[in-house]
């Protein structure tokens, strides 16, 4: 698939499942605001996808109007083991560069499967995606937004409840209706 494309797909979950069913209550707001950078790193270097983390960080500081980027690993992390060894890998080089209280790391994957949760626990959904991805987050921002959210301790919740209410079935066709795009 080319850039464009999986660009597409991850916009597509992003309406179709992580905004129409309110998942995220902040992302909508962004998406129309259009303050969302994608960036897809085609590399199967940890590396090179580690100095995307950084130029994404760096992109973020001089760039005030965009929000928040998610970085869409294309080749990459399709071992969701894999892809928590970049994550945490990650997490440090955001400490180590001088990023921690700055940025946090939010990650998705195909095949995420929450600790102490079965596979096919449909509450894993709310961090499936089309393809591995590590979303920047601006940490002031998420701080109004939780100020500005009347129960932020209920997302998760909220979240697990509905996912298992719209059953495994309906999360894997949102969600393979995406590559569609």
């Amino acid at each position: 698939m080319t850039n464009q494309q999986i660009i597409a797909a991850t916009q597509a979950w992003l309406k179709t499942f992580v905004i129409e069913y309110n998942i995220c209550p902040f992302a909508r707001r962004e998406q129309e605001k259009g303050s969302i950078r994608y960036r897809v790193v085609s590399s199967n270097s940890i590396e090179d996808s580690l100095e995307a983390v950084i130029a994404e960080c760096v992109h973020l500081d001089s760039e005030p109007d965009t929000e928040t980027t998610l970085l869409i690993f294309s080749e990459a992390f399709t071992d969701f083991e894999d892809f928590l060894d970049l994550l945490a890998i990650a997490e440090q080089l955001l400490i180590d560069q001088g990023y921690e209280g700055i940025y946090q790391l939010a990650s998705f994957h195909p095949d995420y499967c929450f600790a102490q949760t079965q596979e096919d626990d449909p509450s894993n959904y709310t961090n499936r995606s089309p393809y591995p991805m590590l979303h920047l987050i601006r940490e002031d921002s998420i701080e109004k937004a939780v100020a500005s959210h009347p129960d932020p301790d209920g997302i998760p919740e909220r979240n697990i409840a509905l996912t298992r209410e719209l059953g495994l079935e309906k999360l894997r066709a949102i969600v393979n209706a995406c590559y569609q795009q």
